[in-house]
């Protein structure tokens, strides 16, 4: 690395510093002051409220990341402007883009960041927080396990497999009373029932079994079979395309859409519904691209601050600011509207989701190579 990339990155870093600390502090304060009531109801100690706000630190970062980004850039590229810096290295031979490498690299690894913790956090904060917010009360009252769901039924429309359960463990993966429904290659209707089963070595194995087979067509019974254990390896759902089922059919269900969903149990829930009905489709594609295009924010917000923060001349820096800072709250507005107009099908989920990314992403990138 270059001793001009290390300082233009140690010039960009401090005040990214600065700027999420100091939201963290202002978002804490302010949050504190809202829930302070709630606190005291739930009975909460100074470290229970501390795990509170740790467990919600992941989702705060997601929602913060890219307008600390932002500032912390447009602030650096400020301070370069005013003391003639930017000026210098570009008359030495070095150009506006050679000199966004590091923003960029900084922009792509804040993605990265955003990518995980969207992934592996933030969808099991808000889970976590309120068990943290209840555990006193749970405590007082015993509501059940947790990890058991009782009266489970599914469809895997892909293979054309429709199970039903008296009782599925989300820890061990184990059934109790399944009953699945499915059609063989040549058209019998085959029904297995049986007193539990599990996941063992990849495969689900029935435990005292009764499978029935009618003939295609007639529903008249050919085939009863009987057997202590039974492995069917060619049942390929997984316990992830489970719990990705019930995560995703309870919120259909309960009409709770706004609720963020980790990549992976979208691409889970697909592999079972191919085929979902056309309102379900269009609010689930619109997740999934919404997923995906949620890192490249940040990428975007380099790409608006740095025509605006690199400008030299007689114009004030803070024109360059209020403009970067008015696109960029344009660009969060624009996406907000896109993502509610794909969910409920007025936009294909694709433009929903990217469109405001290509669209920034291109007009930041344009003008930074007219700047001069």
């Amino acid at each position: 690395m270059r001793l001009l990339d290390r300082y233009l990155l140690r010039e960009l870093v401090v005040p990214l510093g600065y700027c999420l600390g100091g939201f963290f502090i202002f978002w804490i304060s302010f949050d504190l002051l809202s829930q302070l009531e709630t606190f005291q109801r739930h009975r909460l100690s100074g470290l229970d409220v501390a795990a509170y706000y740790v467990i919600k630190t992941p989702e705060f970062l997601v929602m913060e990341l890219p307008v600390a980004l932002l500032l912390a850039l447009l602030y650096a590229l400020a301070q370069h402007t005013r003391h003639h810096e930017l000026t210098a290295m570009r008359a030495a031979g070095v150009s506006l883009w050679r000199l966004s490498l590091p923003y960029l690299a900084v922009g792509l690894l804040a993605g990265l960041v955003l990518f995980a913790l969207n992934e592996l956090w933030v969808p099991d904060s808000a889970d976590a927080a309120e068990r943290v917010l209840n555990a006193r009360v749970e405590r007082r009252q015993d509501t059940g396990p947790r990890h058991l769901v009782r009266n489970l039924g599914f469809t895997n429309s892909r293979e054309g497999r429709a199970w039903q359960m008296g009782t599925y463990n989300l820890e061990t993966h184990e059934m109790t009373d399944p009953k699945i429904d499915w059609h063989r290659p040549d058209g019998s209707h085959c029904e297995l029932m049986a007193k539990r089963a599990a996941r063992l070595n990849g495969v689900w194995t029935f435990y005292e079994v009764w499978e029935n087979v009618y003939a295609p067509g007639t529903g008249t019974l050919t085939n009863r079979n009987q057997a202590a254990v039974l492995s069917l390896p060619e049942f390929h759902e997984t316990p992830q395309q489970i719990q990705s089922e019930i995560k995703i059919s309870e919120r259909l269900r309960r009409g709770s859409r706004g609720t963020d969903i980790p990549l992976m149990e979208l691409l889970n829930y697909l592999r079972l519904h191919p085929q979902p009905p056309a309102p379900d489709k269009a609010w689930l594609y619109t997740k999934l691209h919404g997923r995906l295009a949620a890192p490249w924010t940040c990428l975007v917000v380099v790409l608006i601050a740095i025509p605006f923060g690199a400008t030299t001349g007689r114009r004030s820096a803070f024109v360059g600011v209020a403009g970067s800072i008015f696109i960029c709250i344009a660009f969060f507005i624009l996406l907000q509207l896109g993502l509610a107009l794909g969910s409920v099908g007025y936009l294909p989920p694709w433009l929903a989701a990217w469109f405001p990314n290509l669209s920034f992403g291109t007009t930041g990138a344009w003008l930074t190579a007219r700047l001069r």
